[in-house]
């Protein structure tokens, strides 16, 4: 078992923003814990103990002490000393953009990069295999395409400075009256 009772009245809006902060992450294949206690910390005033933190969300000290190293591997929380206490202390990154680009970094990782390994695998293994359909190594190739160049767009906006990303991301869709013609799909 590793939820506990007994926890810390938070107020409506804080626990409502935990619980679903919660909920996207086991939509996202995080950990709820995970998810939850990182809502926590990112709306928390000051830095939190992991006896704070289990107490607070009703959980295991296990649990609580499992998710906070995922937490720190994420790179989305950090240990904050506090003067005269000999225990650690954590505080999450409260820069929303910060934390955006953590975890779709994270996940590139995790998800994109692998998936044009394999992609790449399988259309060179495509390529040298006369069983294959025409049909079927097009498709191969026009995903490694779309998941290559989503990669390359990534890698592009995380080097463009915020206050442009901020800019680029209002104009929406009206970019688009900025490209030349083309066909319309």
């Amino acid at each position: 078992m590793t939820e506990i009772t007994g926890k810390k009245k938070l107020p409506v809006a804080v626990e409502r923003f935990i619980l679903h902060w919660g909920d996207m992450g086991d939509e996202w294949g995080v950990n709820r814990s995970v998810s939850q206690i990182h809502g926590l910390l990112y709306l928390a005033e000051a830095p939190m103990t992991a006896e704070d933190i289990a107490d607070t969300l009703g959980m295991a000290r296990s649990n609580v002490s499992n998710s906070l190293k995922e937490l720190l591997a994420w790179n989305l929380i950090r240990r904050a000393p506090i003067l005269g206490d000999r225990r650690d202390h954590y505080e999450a990154e409260t820069d929303i953009w910060e934390v955006a680009a953590r975890i779709a970094a994270r996940r590139k990782e995790r998800e994109i990069d692998p998936a044009i390994a394999a992609l790449r695998a399988c259309v060179s293994d495509a390529t040298d295999d006369p069983t294959i359909s025409p049909v079927a190594s097009k498709r191969l190739k026009e995903m490694l395409a779309f998941t290559e160049l989503a990669d390359h767009w990534f890698m592009q906006m995380l080097k463009v400075p915020r206050p442009r990303l901020v800019a680029l991301m209002k104009l929406g869709e009206k970019i688009a009256n900025l490209l030349p013609l083309g066909k319309a799909r």
